[in-house]
């Protein structure tokens, strides 16, 4: 049995209690260790067997889940974030499903949800913001030409963009265009829950300049939108005129 783990954006302690029940008693573990946080291995059982994914190919670990399957082992794939972002785990699963290995999905805290909890803001606001996207821009991976950054900030949404920061003047330039101003406000939180995170506010008017400053070129959240400053309505759910199932309002 396979089990894909989504292990948190960087505080261990931020995976599952299902995720790290289910480490504690794998036999074999393969983990991504450019992102992943070497110290949930101090939580697997004696014995152990441990692959860092950060040099294998996908047919070297499909390959390391097919001897262990045929051990009988219990083997966790563990995933930064949450491995249903941005965690190439599709192609695991469907090299497994050809395999007839069976596999399970345990959802971890993402990046995105991370950096907005560090900044200490809301993604959705009443008369600001109902939606959020999360995307990236397009590098060595295309992008879909439909959901170009630029277009995607027309929406005027919340937007959390992955994958991105080494192209910050690319980035802001098509949000500049996409939102039709400057003063949008954002912020740039680097490896987001980890001891060493940083966090650095603008506008698109200067967080280029100061993303180069700090010298941030990878692991690091870019938040925007008007969420991060603004004027807002106060939510129905606690107001005290609001009617719902559970509480007679004044009204």
């Amino acid at each position: 049995m396979v089990y894909f783990i989504g292990a948190g954006p960087g505080d261990v302690d931020l995976i599952t209690v299902k995720g790290r029940d289910i480490l504690g008693k794998a036999d074999t573990v393969i983990y991504a260790g450019s992102l992943v946080s070497s110290e949930h291995l101090e939580f697997c059982k004696t014995g152990v067997e441990v692959y860092n994914s950060a040099s294998m190919t996908l047919e070297e670990v499909i390959e390391v889940m097919k001897k262990g399957e045929s051990e009988n082992k219990l083997i966790v794939r563990l995933h930064t974030g949450d491995p249903s972002i941005y965690g190439a785990i599709k192609e695991q699963m469907d090299e497994l499903d050809k395999l007839n290995i069976s596999y399970e999905v345990i959802p971890g805290v993402s990046s995105f949800s991370a950096a907005a909890a560090a900044i200490k803001k809301e993604f959705t606001l009443p008369s600001v913001s109902q939606t959020v996207i999360l995307t990236r821009v397009e590098g060595r991976t295309p992008v879909p030409s439909t959901q170009d950054i630029e277009i995607l900030a027309k929406t005027q949404a919340s937007m959390a963009i992955f994958l991105s920061v080494s192209m910050i003047d690319k980035v802001v330039d098509k949000l500049k265009k996409g939102y039709g101003r400057e003063d949008v406000p954002i912020a740039v939180i680097e490896r987001a829950t980890w001891e060493d995170q940083r966090i650095i506010y603008g506008t698109l008017e200067n967080i280029a300049e100061k993303v180069k400053a700090f010298n941030i070129t990878k692991c690091a959240q870019i938040l925007v939108g008007d969420f991060i400053q603004c004027h807002y309505e106060k939510s129905y759910l606690y107001d005290k005129e609001f009617t719902h199932m559970y509480r007679k309002g004044l009204k």
